[in-house]
């Protein structure tokens, strides 16, 4: 708790500084809703966190950062609130907790679990199947994969109802929902201010490099959840289980998805490396890597596995893959996959905010 503490106090120190200072005031969304309070509450300093993108530009155009007395560091303060209240709103709370500090260990450990696994549930008799259902059944993938999709969306339901009280958002409006996807379909605020790109990975140029990369991963994930819906649905309103052929919407789909996630997560974990650890949350480094990387691996291991389906190779790498997609769906709420849902709700009371003024 008295870190916490410390990091909002810190954090609500920078924010007055540049309340009073105004120079970044078109650089982003933060800014704005920054300028309109006067005084900072714990929830201002939440809400202003998960609307911040981290593209660093404030930071680099600011006079008042390191050697300046008041020792400015707006990216870093903000990315260590934002972190905090992952970990805080996490349901349940240790298990945020344990991989924001173990998260590479995690993921790895989590992943050959269930690889190991599926492995052994492989070598249990099965009554037969075609492709992938000759080394494990439908029933099974079912039984198995059901729970692990819903308990993602019940913990991350928690903690964002959460994460909505604490900034005390007021009611919820469906248009603003639709303002909010508006603004995360086109990664707008990682334009920067002027629309010429971000300075995340280099102080001195403007580049669209890490929307880019965000876009890669996040229309490769929808694509792949669009192979899989479509799949379901031939499975169960048509009648045409699996396997696909290449041409088939599900097999589409998903080959493009996978590899929009390993091109888009590769160059997510370049700009990464390059880019300025000081400006970001201290000690996160190792749990944001784990997610990018474990996003990557499934989309790697699913084209592997699309590629060497047909050889002896197939029931291992089904078992690897398996496991890659379990670990990651189990621990989505933790990782920082759940930014996307955060930075939505920010921007989606963002909206409300602007529409309570404008009326």
């Amino acid at each position: 708790m008295q870190m916490q503490t410390d990091l909002l106090e810190e954090a609500r120190r920078q924010a007055e500084i540049c309340n009073a200072c105004r120079y970044c005031e078109g650089y982003c969304s933060v800014f704005p809703a920054l300028h309109a309070e006067r005084a900072f509450s714990d929830g201002n300093l939440t809400q202003l966190a998960n609307l911040c993108h981290n593209c660093r530009g404030c930071s680099y155009a600011c006079q008042y950062t390191a050697p300046h007395e008041f020792n400015l560091n707006l990216p870093q303060a903000l990315a260590n609130v934002r972190q905090d209240s992952w970990e805080s709103f996490a349901f349940p709370r240790a298990a945020g907790q344990a991989f924001q500090k173990h998260g590479v260990r995690i993921a790895v450990a989590t992943v050959i679990g269930f690889a190991l696994l599926f492995w052994a549930i492989h070598a249990l008799p099965t009554a037969g199947g075609d492709g992938f259902y000759a080394a494990l059944s439908h029933n099974a993938m079912v039984a198995i994969f059901l729970p692990a999709f819903l308990f993602p969306l019940v913990s991350i339901a928690i903690s964002l109802r959460r994460y909505w009280r604490h900034i005390d958002a007021g009611p919820f409006r469906p248009a603003h929902l639709v303002a909010a996807f508006g603004q995360a379909a086109n990664m707008r605020n990682l334009k920067g201010g002027h629309g010429d790109g971000c300075n995340f990975e280099d102080e001195d140029r403007f580049s669209h490099a890490r929307r880019r990369a965000h876009q890669a991963v996040m229309y490769g994930f929808l694509l792949c959840f669009a192979s899989t819906s479509a799949g379901t649905i031939l499975h169960y309103v048509f009648d045409m289980p699996a396997p696909y052929g290449f041409w088939s919407l599900p097999k589409l789909l998903g080959v493009s998805g996978g590899l929009l996630l390993v091109v888009g997560c590769a160059e997510m974990i370049r700009l990464k490396l390059r880019a300025d650890p000081e400006l970001g949350a201290t000690g996160a480094f190792g749990g944001e890597v784990a997610f990018v990387g474990l996003l990557g691996f499934v989309g790697l291991s699913g084209l592997v596995l699309y590629a060497l389906g047909q050889t002896a190779m197939m029931p291992a790498l089904l078992a690897i893959h398996l496991g890659a997609v379990l670990a990651f769906f189990l621990l989505t709420p933790f990782t920082k996959m759940a930014h996307g849902f955060y930075r939505l709700a920010a921007l989606t009371a963002e909206a409300g905010r602007k529409a309570r003024v404008a009326g």
